[in-house]
């Protein structure tokens, strides 16, 4: 009896590990059944986009457009047959979400549908979707037919009110997959008005998942100054006051009534003559005050740390030497109430309070805490996807070349050190902790720094532009990033370094009607600059890849778009091709399926071991 008990219970073990093993095979078999489908899908189609300074309307805007990844997309999934002409019309169908009568296009609603289900199965080729979540309940079943070729009821083509209906949900689902990825190049702050409408828009959740972001410079502007950075916030605060973006300080909750009052009787308007933008008078008052405050700020910061190098950047002592010995004929402007000879470095009692009183906001405000809470979290100093890097402006180079070498490191180890750096002041700034002095001070080198990733220029010449007369002593003559990316030795160690076959970036503008171009001949360096900033409206850039093509879109101005709006049409788009796929590219063909393939090859083996051990 006790054998025989025994003998069950192992039998009755070995059948449990049999099924246990069993389940485990199952399990790995999904899983390598979803790596071979994403292996097998179609790259996403990422758009790039960069420099939006703060306006969030105009982005908003064309992002509603799709910035004319609409058009693309229509262009690639229906037959070479469609005339430009038909492919507009249906454009216009799907922008609208609704069936549109043009008597010079012959298309009755059935004509629609199909071309519309031919357009989503095509984007739904990208594994990444789930019908489910992509389409309206009411008319998922049927359109999932439509897609899969099954036959539909007859009252779906000939009854108006079902057939308009359809469109209208086939629309819904091809206007949310028309974009798989956005990459942001950064710089969503300064010079426009709603830096928050952007971040706000950028981590809603139709957004938030398909968002890659890199820093730029204003971005480190702002996280610099939510540190604790005292220049920083000077700084942060002067540009925002230049361009009397008061209401954005209101949505904040800033109160600013301790600078105001500061800067008004110290700095009175008539007595702003430099070259100061603000537009309003207490603009101009809290400008000029922001700038001194900044300089001798700065000056303290530059002084500190010897090793960043920017010992030309000291004016303000030339300053007092122009002043004493009355040597003014080369400034604009020689009212300086706060400058003391004797220590031009120091700031005046008054001048101490207000940036008290401006810092304790800065790293308390909850309102600035959320939205620089989503560049600390998500943000890049750079990123690599499907190939191609990704960065704000630049990787630090030398004239000869070479990467070029800051506080020790250069090429990607540079990089890895200051993403390293953001992160741990994040963290603080999100916590509330104390921050290092000397991560606080590299913020300011990397807003303004030569060296800085996010710059790339010799100096940034604001006291210059302010109060000297000789505009040759303005420019902000840019390093040796261009001029490099034009030799072929630089490129080839530069995508060597990371391991990639294009860099993307953004931080330049580019004058399109000058006959610029987004990309060289090689397409391997593509300048991305969206133009938003009202200071640079002439045509900004995005850049679209899509599995057949790799393009330039010539963003439209504002005027175009509203006109565009009201007509209830498309802006005006040109592209600039740089690089067309002979076959629709895949995953597998990118370094993210490469990553695949050693994790189907992984799954195979483990597959094949515990099946050998079932067996046995």
């Amino acid at each position: 009896m006790g054998r025989n008990r025994s003998r069950k219970t192992s039998e009755t073990t070995k059948k449990q590990s049999t099924l246990i093993k069993a389940r485990g095979i199952d399990e790995l078999v999904q899983r390598l059944l979803k790596v071979e489908t994403e292996l097998n899908a179609n790259i996403p189609t990422t758009l790039w986009i960069s420099d939006l300074h703060g306006e969030g309307d105009r982005f908003k805007s064309i992002l509603r457009g799709r910035f004319g990844v609409l058009y693309q997309t229509c262009r690639e999934a229906l037959p070479n047959t469609f005339t430009t002409d038909k492919i507009q019309y249906l454009v216009r169908i799907i922008r609208q979400q609704q069936y549109i009568v043009d008597k010079d296009i012959r298309m009755d609603t059935q004509d629609v549908i199909l071309c519309l289900v031919q357009i989503l199965k095509y984007k739904l080729t990208n594994a990444r979707y789930n019908v489910d979540e992509i389409l309206m309940p009411e008319f998922r079943e049927t359109i999932s037919r439509l897609l899969a070729g099954l036959v539909v009821p007859n009252p779906i083509f000939e009854e108006e009110i079902i057939s308009s209906r359809l469109i209208t949900h086939l629309c819904h689902g091809i206007r949310n997959v028309l974009l798989d990825r956005i990459q942001v190049l950064g710089d969503v702050f300064d010079r426009g008005p709603q830096p928050d409408k952007i971040i706000r828009f950028l981590s809603s959740s139709p957004y938030r998942r398909i968002v890659d972001y890199v820093f730029g410079n204003h971005d480190i502007l702002w996280m610099g100054a939510a540190s604790g950075n005292r220049s920083l916030i000077a700084e942060a605060m002067r540009i925002t006051c230049r361009y009397d973006h008061f209401e954005f300080m209101e949505r904040l909750d800033f109160d600013i009534s301790v600078l105001e009052s500061f800067a008004t009787s110290t700095y009175p308007a008539d007595r702003v003559t430099g070259n100061f933008k603000a537009k309003t008078e207490k603009g101009r008052s809290m400008e000029k005050a922001l700038a001194m405050i900044q300089f001798k700020l700065e000056e303290q910061t530059i002084r500190d740390f010897t090793d960043y190098n920017m010992g030309s950047r000291l004016w303000l002592d030339k300053l007092v030497k122009m002043l004493e010995n009355n040597q003014t004929e080369g400034l604009n402007d020689t009212y300086f109430p706060t400058l003391d000879p004797t220590d031009p470095n120091r700031l005046t009692t008054e001048e101490q309070e207000v940036i008290d009183d401006l810092v304790s906001q800065f790293v308390t405000n909850r309102k600035l805490k959320r939205l620089l809470g989503y560049l600390f979290s998500t943000g890049k100093t750079f990123s690599i996807y499907n190939d191609i890097l990704n960065i704000h402006a630049l990787v630090p180079s030398t004239k000869d070349g070479d990467f070029d070498e800051f506080l020790g490191r250069s090429g990607k180890n540079l990089l890895n050190f200051i993403q390293a750096t953001i992160e741990r002041v994040g963290n603080n700034y999100m916590e509330g902790k104390p921050q290092d002095h000397r991560d606080q001070a590299l913020f300011f080198y990397l807003w303004c720094g030569p060296k800085s990733p996010f710059f790339g220029k010799h100096a940034m010449k604001t006291f210059e532009r302010y109060f000297l007369i000789d505009k040759s002593t303005h420019v902000e003559r840019s390093l040796y990033w261009q001029q490099n990316l034009e030799q072929p030795q630089f490129k080839a160690k530069l995508l060597s370094e990371f391991g990639v076959q294009r860099v993307v970036y953004g931080h330049t503008p580019i004058d399109y009607l000058k006959g610029k171009h987004m990309a060289g001949d090689d397409g391997v360096a593509i300048n991305v600059d969206g133009g938003f900033a009202a200071a640079y409206y002439n045509r900004g850039h995005s850049l679209v890849q899509t599995p057949h093509q790799l393009y330039g879109i010539i963003l439209p101005t504002p005027d175009e778009i509203k006109e565009a709006e009201r007509k209830l049409e498309s802006a005006p788009l040109d592209i600039e091709l740089i690089d067309e796929f002979l076959h629709p590219m895949k995953v597998k063909d990118s370094q993210e399926g490469k990553m695949l393939q050693k994790e189907r090859n992984q799954l195979m083996k483990k597959i094949t071991r515990l099946e050998a051990e079932t067996t046995n």
